[in-house]
């Protein structure tokens, strides 16, 4: 039987022992991450998945598929002699009706069924507060960890949450170690009470006291991403293996196309990720010699498409759970002439098809303001070609933002898109969708400096003047780093309609026919 020794708690019953052990020992970590409450199938674009479509075996994932998936998987390896260690990389929360009506209940319900054994804290953990959290806590079986951020101070989380837990896995200690990337502070909702830490800094210490403890097999799970990740593998000697989140990464031996191999090796440790909303399965086996030394690592994610049979009672509680839900989901608000591009990689680079309609409809429902901001990573999928209901613009605008308005001097315009470009590079979700002005940058300076114009309309940015500027509350209260808004903007109010309710109206104010464009709003300096 499993048995957890957590955080500090360890060290009593570790002091004795030697940490040795007496021959190869083996383990296999099943992972997903980014899971964003995507409990039915998705389609190819990351989308609600039609029961047409599913029936057509057109459709992934989905907490069915994906149970199967585990079970199976587990079944085989036990029967091989295998220890099975199933980890997420975090962001359970947040991307469907299903987490908007139900919040951290179904999460953990559905995760405790599957049999997590540990779970980083993803930063959307945080969208509606630590209260969340810690009711997501007090109801999972299995240990949320924090790692590089400090609780004790915030009252509902404060003795709630371990830094690390010790899992007695068939006679051996296994360390397993949260990390969560530090713009938690500005990209969620943590509150003042929270404080993090370098996540190298806070890995490394608790790696130090692992092995003080005699613990020599070591498992961060991150949701860092995937640079933050290697980086900590670097710095950190003595972590085996990082089950990653937070950039959505997928590895693979087998695709071309993915964005590193499975597992990406820095040094000795190796860096996992099954890429987002339960669409692959990670699996990697890992052999360890009697020191705790990795002497294999490999492994591929299973895509769980349609050749996976889904679970017929975890189907069946999705149902019963859609029944509230169903009504609004469904509800066809238009058309979509083509697929409106709302991809990650698309809108967190360059001007995407998503922005300019939610941009557009921004302006729309704020004909006085004179542009229209929005982060590129609350933008969370596509919409495909045929009907658009309610349920797929819900899951392209989870957050349940609302409108918010404020006047802004054209500097602190200015300072927001030099913030909004500043991480392109790393995939940051600050990068700016916008409409009723057209910018210029250059991905070649210096962060910081990178707007080369501005226009709004046909002038050009005056940074004495003042503009009304229609955006959502997150970004308006300095959420994605966007501190000028927040500092310096004047009048403002966050209380208006909905986003996806905007999306919607705006929608049917075209008629309810959309064709999907991009118009040079952003364009890369020569």
């Amino acid at each position: 039987m499993r048995k957890y020794l957590i955080g500090t708690a360890a060290a009593a019953v570790l002091a004795g022992s030697t940490g040795v052990a007496y021959a190869d020992f083996s383990l296999t970590i099943l992972h997903i991450n980014d899971f964003h409450a995507r409990f039915e199938p998705i389609n190819a674009f990351d989308s609600n998945c039609s029961p047409e479509a599913d029936a057509n075996s057109e459709c992934f994932g989905g907490i069915a598929r994906l149970k199967t998936a585990v079970e199976e998987r587990t079944e085989v390896l036990e029967e091989n002699g295998n220890n099975v260690l199933l980890l997420s990389g975090g962001d359970e929360f947040q991307g469907s009706l299903f987490y908007t009506t139900y919040k951290s209940e179904v999460v953990a319900d559905f995760m405790n069924e599957l049999g997590f054994d540990a779970t980083a804290t993803g930063n959307h953990e945080f969208d509606d507060g630590p209260e969340e959290l810690a009711a997501f806590i007090d109801r999972a079986d299995f240990p949320i960890l924090a790692g590089n951020f400090d609780v004790s101070n915030e009252p509902l989380l404060a003795g709630k949450m371990e830094d690390y837990v010790v899992l007695d896995i068939d006679g051996e200690k296994v360390g397993i170690i949260g990390a969560l990337t530090v713009d938690t502070v500005d990209i969620s909702s943590p509150g003042d009470n929270i404080t993090f830490e370098d996540p190298a800094v806070s890995t490394a210490a608790a790696v130090e006291e692992l092995e003080g403890m005699g613990v020599n097999k070591i498992i961060v799970v991150s949701h860092l991403g995937y640079g933050e990740d290697q980086r900590v593998a670097e710095a950190v000697p003595g972590i085996d293996v990082i089950v990653g989140g937070h950039t959505n990464t997928r590895l693979s031996n087998d695709d071309d196309s993915a964005d590193g191999p499975y597992p990406t090796m820095v040094g000795d440790t190796a860096i996992v990720s099954a890429y987002a909303y339960g669409k692959y399965l990670g699996e990697l086996s890992v052999v360890f010699d009697d020191a705790g030394n990795v002497t294999m690592a490999e492994g591929e994610p299973w895509l769980l498409d349609a050749s996976w049979e889904p679970d017929e009672e975890a189907a069946a509680r999705i149902e019963e759970l859609k029944a509230p839900i169903a009504e609004a989901m469904e509800v066809v608000i238009g058309t979509a002439t083509a697929p409106i591009d709302g991809e990650r990689s698309s809108c967190r680079a360059v001007e995407c098809q998503m922005g300019n309609l939610v941009t557009d409809a921004m302006l729309a429902a704020v004909p006085e303001a004179d542009i229209a901001i929005t982060n590129g990573g609350g933008l969370r999928a596509s919409i495909d070609e045929g009907e658009i209901t309610m349920g797929e613009v819900f899951t392209v605008l989870p957050f349940q933002n609302t409108l918010a308005t404020f006047d802004a001097k054209g500097a602190d315009i200015l300072a927001g898109l030099e913030n909004g470009f500043s991480q392109v590079e790393d995939g940051g979700g600050r990068y700016p969708q916008v409409a009723g002005m057209t910018v210029t940058w250059d991905p070649a300076a210096v962060p910081g400096s990178r707007v080369v114009e501005v226009m709004v309309g046909d002038a050009p940015l005056d940074p004495d003047a003042t503009y009304h500027v229609v955006t959502n509350n997150f970004v308006r209260t300095g959420g994605d780093g966007y501190a000028s808004f927040a500092e310096n903007g004047m009048n403002a109010y966050d209380g208006g309609t909905n986003l996806e309710v905007v999306v919607a109206d705006y929608i049917e104010s075209l008629g309810g026919e959309y064709t999907p464009f991009t118009e040079g709003r952003i364009s890369e300096a020569m």
